[in-house]
């Protein structure tokens, strides 16, 4: 029989919690996206936990249970609760996690803070910051394979030497009631919550909320967001069990975990009322819009959560919102990726290629025109060796920055108007 959570884990984890470790996070109303959405939204913070992701509160809780096995601390038969199952590790010298990243910086600075070395064993193109972050709390870190599941099978491995206990990033009911914590504040903080907004990844964060909230706020819904391109729960909801995804491909790397657990998999059934996928582009979206409007820098998987708000595939209607920010730790590649997707999308970054009779002033005359409507031009190059274009003409390739659809218009009218043969070729 699958090992399960309740209330009384999560209310033990919570009591747990060193607050240098692990913060309670603030709640705030945004009101451009309640306006967006016909809902009284308030975003949960999470991303501002000083690992920048929820997933403090799992590992603490966990490295907690560990060093009170090690203390030889043990309920007794009748106080013996679903995660007191996997407190037989008193005999610990390590412990070794498998991540994409914020678990791995969860379990770094957990582990640090409990005098217990970590190895942490991650994809080869986990993004760097979160590499550098893991390493800066004091784990070692090991890369290997290209997807999350290959990491986790390598950490196993790893974890086979004596002395060593495996940490899961959720298929663990102390990880799980740890993130539960989580919905035990948000119940507390917006007592007339209607809604929440959990991303999915491997099912830890959403099973451990959902069973928090069943308890103490059974009336509020609870409906979980996953990545089009990594979603696994759908499918495992329509067959009766998990189905694994071996290959996913999103920018919400914090939640490509290509599968849920038994665990998991269980709390979702019987806790969570609704779960919408979100495409890449709604989560780039969603990035840009948290960072313009509410001010907040956070990761995709921490922006999953306000895509399925947007998307309008949950109605939430005169209701009032939460949408968790559960990660804000974004790699500065992957944001310049989505902020350059975003900005096109929305027709703020232009990529114009005029055709020009290859003389000296052109490109002046161009840079002119378009400095004159307030246009911002970023990189500007010539093509010459192009095999539609006659001799002594060449193509000259402008990116600019624009404030929007109307803007964009009126810069490819003002170069047309300059009788210039002018395309958008992104």
């Amino acid at each position: 029989m699958t090992s399960s959570v309740t209330i009384t884990d999560v209310r033990r984890a919570r009591e747990r919690f060193d607050p240098d470790i692990v913060r309670e996070t603030p709640v705030e109303r945004s009101r451009s996206l309640s306006e967006m959405s016909g809902a009284d939204v308030r975003l949960k913070m999470e991303h501002l936990q000083r690992t920048g992701s929820f997933k403090t509160r799992g590992a603490s809780n966990k490295l907690h249970e560990i060093v009170e096995a090690g203390e030889g601390e043990r309920s007794e038969p009748s106080e013996r609760t679903a995660s007191d199952a996997s407190r037989e590790h008193g005999d610990a010298e390590r412990v070794v996690a498998a991540s994409a990243g914020n678990h791995a910086q969860g379990v770094a600075l957990a582990a640090s803070n409990a005098g217990i070395p970590a190895v942490v064993v991650m994809p080869e193109d986990a993004p760097q910051a979160k590499v550098d972050a893991t390493r800066g709390y004091g784990a070692e870190v090991v890369l290997h394979g290209r997807e999350f599941q290959a990491a986790v099978a390598h950490a196993r491995d790893l974890a086979e030497e004596p002395g060593s206990v495996f940490v899961h990033a959720y298929d663990d009911p102390a990880i799980v009631a740890g993130q539960g914590t989580l919905g035990l504040e948000v119940a507390e903080q917006v007592p007339d919550l209607d809604t929440v907004i959990v991303p999915i990844g491997g099912g830890g964060l959403i099973g451990g909320v959902a069973t928090a909230l069943a308890s103490v706020a059974p009336e509020v819904r609870v409906v979980g967001v996953q990545a089009e391109d990594a979603a696994t729960v759908p499918d495992s909801l329509d067959k009766g069990e998990p189905v694994d995804r071996e290959h996913t491909r999103t920018i919400a790397d914090g939640i490509a975990t290509g599968g849920v657990a038994d665990l998991t998999y269980d709390l979702i059934e019987r806790h969570v009322d609704e779960v919408v996928t979100v495409s890449d582009d709604e989560i780039a979206h969603a990035i840009l819009t948290l960072l313009q409007r509410a001010k907040q820098l956070v990761e995709g998987a921490g922006a999953a959560s306000v895509a399925g708000l947007l998307s309008g595939r949950i109605d939430v209607a005169d209701e009032t919102v939460v949408p968790l920010l559960c990660g804000g730790n974004i790699d500065m590649s992957m944001l310049d990726t989505v902020l350059e997707h975003a900005m096109t999308d929305r027709d703020q970054l232009l990529r114009l290629r005029v055709r020009i009779e290859d003389e000296p002033g052109e490109l002046s005359t161009l840079s002119t025109v378009l400095a004159d409507r307030g246009a911002n031009v970023r990189h500007v190059r010539h093509d010459r060796a192009v095999e539609d274009l006659r001799v002594g003409e060449a193509y000259l390739v402008f990116e600019v920055a624009a404030s929007g659809r109307e803007h964009a218009g009126q810069l490819l009218d003002a170069i047309r108007d300059r009788d210039y043969e002018v395309d958008r070729i992104n």
